[in-house]
């Protein structure tokens, strides 16, 4: 089989990379010749640990190539895999315009029998709309096959992810579309189940929304603990032991964001209502998700009185570590609102950087971790990376003007801090 990834955005560039890395002749097609260019060079331009050393292997080693020729790429592969975006318009709802082009030029130009494959994560029904879109484009009447096969790809951890998944979801009601994914997918050990369309792409909607309810639930649960004086991150680990619960995504902080659980949630919810229903559950996570940076917030001025006039150093941009995603990350909120309170702000993130319109006269980036710490009035942490915790905090309390620390991800140990002379809060966790 010849393999065909079109779109060369963050999901789709790592599953070329993988199939490549299996051994399958992989093709990239994107119309963004820009991003071509890059990827033709060895450049991976988003930053995702294990993947540049990726594409520098398969760009030599001949399993990989990348093009914008629409005709030549769908006429030379077998299994064209639709990997492009798939954004919230302003109703929640998925915008499907990107998958509708694809499905429109893949009928256009193919000559033969296709597997279309859709990767993007998609409102249930949509493998049916591309089928039907297909069908209205098919000049010639080749034979195709729709089927869905979700992603479930943690950024930072995309490589592992891909190379040793959970599980394999195929979606397809075509016994033929059905063993050509299993052949494709015959060197992994993993689970691999086969259900219908519909289901496999409710499958990738409704575990995104699980684990964004166990992120607010355990955000929501650090406030009572705060109140009474639990550590929040004991109860987690005694939750963790359940193996019915399990460990995974019961880390209290200040809300999740990225590219997924935001979007898919939103999603998810809007499929509810043109259904007639709402998912009451969904609802109340969303609004503690959007609230939880406030409660951080809200104990720094507490400890502060207000932020006007006050120097703010912020240590983290990205949603998590390990990548340069910034959609949705809860630390553009709190910055955001740290400004209309005018306060002076100073960030450091040593890979994510901020939106090329994202300024203010009082905003400032610095090049280091340290100097942040200059004069500042108190320390929000909003990214877990590991450096922070190897930094030299006893000599960064000392360029502190008053060494306030609120650590929204918990990564820093409170009796360490204190005995530094920090102050020191977490989110359920002092």
């Amino acid at each position: 089989m010849n393999i065909l990834v079109i779109g060369t955005g963050y999901v789709g560039t790592t599953t070329a990379l993988v199939f490549a890395e299996m051994g399958w002749k992989v093709t990239g097609l994107d119309t963004d010749q820009q991003k071509l260019d890059q990827l033709q060079k060895g450049i991976l331009y988003f930053h995702e640990p294990g993947l540049k050393e990726l594409l520098l292997k398969h760009n030599n080693s001949g399993q990989l190539q990348f093009t914008s020729n629409k005709k030549e790429a769908i006429q030379k592969n077998d299994v064209i895999f639709i990997c492009v975006g798939t954004p919230s318009r302003p109703d929640g709802s998925a915008d499907l315009s990107y998958v509708k082009q694809v499905a429109e030029d893949v009928a256009y130009h193919m000559n033969g029998y296709k597997l279309v494959v859709n990767k993007s994560t998609v409102p249930v029904g949509t493998q049916e709309k591309v089928t039907e879109w297909i069908s209205e484009s098919n000049r010639n009447a080749h034979p195709y096959d729709v089927a869905s096969n979700p992603e479930f790809l943690r950024e930072g951890k995309a490589l592992e992810d891909s190379l040793h998944p959970d599980r394999i979801i195929i979606g397809t009601e075509s016994d033929r579309a059905a063993k050509l994914l299993q052949k494709l997918y015959s060197s992994m050990n993993s689970e691999m189940i086969e259900t219908t369309p519909r289901t496999a792409e409710l499958i990738k909607y409704a575990s995104n929304a699980f684990l964004a309810t166990k992120i607010s639930y355990m955000n929501e649960l650090s406030r009572l603990s705060d109140r009474l004086e639990v550590d929040i991150r004991e109860v987690a680990k005694g939750m963790g032991l359940d193996l019915r619960i399990g460990s995974r995504f019961l880390q209290a902080g200040i809300g999740y964001g990225g590219s997924c659980f935001p979007k898919d949630v939103s999603a998810l919810q809007q499929t509810a209502e043109e259904n007639g229903m709402k998912l009451q559950i969904l609802e109340q996570v969303v609004n503690v998700n959007k609230s939880q940076y406030l409660y951080l917030l809200d104990k720094a001025k507490n400890r502060l009185g207000d932020f006007a006039g006050k120097k703010v150093a912020v240590l983290g941009l990205a949603f998590k570590p390990d990548t340069d995603d910034i959609r949705e990350a809860p630390s553009l909120r709190l910055i955001q609102d740290l400004l209309g309170q005018q306060a002076t702000v100073h960030l450091y993130d040593p890979i994510a950087k901020l939106p090329a319109d994202f300024t203010h006269d009082h905003l400032t980036v610095v090049p280091m971790a340290e100097d942040v710490f200059k004069e500042a009035d108190v320390v929000f942490i909003c990214t877990e990376w590991t450096m922070f915790q190897e930094l030299d905090w006893k000599s960064m309390h000392q360029q502190m003007k008053q060494p306030n620390l609120f650590d929204g991800r918990n990564m820093l140990d409170a009796e360490t801090m204190k005995s530094l002379g920090y102050y020191y809060e977490g989110i359920g966790y002092k």
